[in-house]
C-alpha cells in the first residue's frame, strides 16, 4: 500500500536525498532527525502539557516499508544505531535493509531530545507512564509521519514493554510485534524493588532539594551503577571480567568514576515510568504475529518465573526465542545483540503475511 505523502514525509524525503550518500561505519545511511510538538498532550494521570516535543530519527526513504523501533530506559533512539544493534540490522542485505525499510527511531517521553524534566519544569513535569509513551509515539507515526500501518513494532527492554502495550492498544496498526528483554506482566518482584531504590535514593539525597538542586545529586550515579550491576551484564560474564576481588573493585571503581551526564530528575522519572506497567489483562487483544525475544540470563526477567509461557498461550500467533546464557552474553543486555536473533527476525519478516492491498 503506497504511503501518503504528508508534508512531514515530503520533508523527510528531501532530507534523505541529501544524506543518502554518507554512510555510518555500520554501512547504513546517516539518520535524518526531526522534532514534532503535540499540543495539549493529555497524560493518563490527568495532567496536560501544553507542548510535548518528540524527537525522532529515521533511516531509509520515507517510501520504504515502515517499522518502528523503541529504545530502553535512560536511552534514546540513538542507542539503536550501535554497531551491535543497528549495525547488524540496517545495512545492505540485513533484515531491516535501509534500501527497503523506513526505520523510525523515536526518543520516548522523558528521554533523549524529547520533552523531559530537565528542560525546565524539573519535578513539576507530569509523571508519565509506559502507556503515555506509546500514545505519543502513535500520534507521531500517524499524525506527523502520515503512516497508517506498520510492518513491525520492535522494542528492547523499556521498548519491549512499550511493544506489549502497543500491540494490544493498537492491534490493527502492525503485522508483527517483537518485544525483547521484557515480560507481559505487572512490574513487580526484584525488577520493581530495585527500580524503586533508584528513585528513593535520589529523593532521599539532601542534595536533591525536591528536584530544585543547583548541583547534580551524586546519588543518581551511585544508584544507577548499583542497579546496572545488579540487573545487567550477566553473572557468567561479570565473573569472567572480575574473577578476583581486586579486579571486581577495579571494575566498580571505573564505573563510579566514569562521566555521568544524566540529570537526576530525568533518571528518577525514567525509572518511575514503569510503576504501573501491566499488559497482562489485554493479551487476547493482540492480533499481530508476535515473537518475544528474551535471554536465559536476564536478571530483570528471569525465565524460571514461567510468566512468558503462560502469557503466550493467550495470544493467537505467538512464540518465544530464548537466547542461552554464557560467559559471552550480557544478562539483560543480551537481547541488544542483534547477531543472536537477526536470522529469526529475517525469517519472520519474510514469512508473516501482509494485509491485502
Amino acid at each position: 500500500m503506497p504511503l501518503p505523502l504528508t508534508p512531514a514525509r515530503i520533508l523527510l524525503g528531501a532530507v534523505f536525498a541529501l544524506t543518502m550518500h554518507p554512510l555510518l561505519a555500520a554501512d547504513f545511511p546517516v539518520p535524518a532527525e526531526g522534532d514534532w510538538t503535540i499540543r495539549d498532550f493529555h497524560f493518563r494521570s490527568g495532567a496536560v502539557l501544553p507542548a510535548l516535543t518528540l524527537h525522532y530519527r529515521t533511516i531509509g526513504a520515507p517510501t520504504g516499508i515502515p517499522v518502528l523501533l523503541l529504545h530502553g530506559t535512560t536511552q534514546s533512539g540513538a542507542s539503536l544505531l550501535a554497531p551491535q544493534f543497528g549495525g547488524a540490522l540496517f545495512g545492505p542485505g540485513q533484515p531491516l535493509d535501509a534500501s527497503r525499510y523506513f526505520v523510525i527511531l523515536p526518543d520516548a517521553i522523558g528521554h533523549g531530545k524529547s520533552s523531559k524534566p530537565s528542560d525546565g519544569l524539573r519535578a513539576a513535569f507530569p509523571r508519565y507512564s509506559t502507556e503515555d509513551m506509546v500514545d505519543a509515539q502513535q500520534q507521531l507515526v500517524t499524525e506527523h509521519l502520515g503512516i497508517r500501518h506498520l510492518r513491525m513494532v520492535l522494542g528492547y527492554s523499556m521498548g519491549g514493554m512499550e511493544t506489549w502495550i502497543y500491540a494490544q492498544k493498537y492491534p490493527a496498526m502492525m503485522d508483527i510485534a517483537v518485544p525483547m528483554a521484557s515480560l507481559p506482566t505487572e512490574m513487580a518482584g526484584r525488577n520493581w524493588m530495585l527500580r524503586r531504590l533508584i528513585s528513593d535514593t535520589i529523593r532521599n539525597d539532601p542534595a536533591w532539594m525536591n528536584g530544585n538542586y543547583t548541583i547534580q545529586p551524586r546519588s543518581a550515579q551511585s544508584s544507577s551503577v548499583f542497579f546496572g550491576l545488579a540487573t545487567n551484564g550477566g553473572s557468567q560474564a561479570l565473573q569472567k571480567a572480575a574473577p578476583t576481588r581486586v579486579k571486581a573493585d577495579a571494575l566498580l571503581d571505573a564505573r563510579l568514576a566514569a562521566p555521568f551526564p544524566a540529570d537526576a530528575n530525568d533518571v528518577l522519572y525514567q525509572w518511575e515510568s514503569s510503576r504501573d506497567y501491566d499488559p497482562s489483562a489485554g493479551l487476547e487483544r493482540i492480533t499481530a504475529t508476535l515473537l518475544a525475544i528474551n535471554s536465559a540470563d536476564d536478571e530483570r526477567n528471569p525465565p524460571e518465573l514461567g510468566i512468558m509461557e503462560s502469557a503466550l498461550r493467550r495470544i493467537k500467533n505467538a512464540r518465544m526465542l530464548l537466547v542461552p546464557g554464557s560467559e559471552m552474553t550480557a544478562g539483560h543486555g543480551t537481547a541488544f545483540r542483534a547477531d543472536l536473533w537477526k536470522n529469526t527476525l529475517a525469517e519472520l519478516l519474510q514469512n508473516t503475511p501482509q494485509p491485502v492491498k
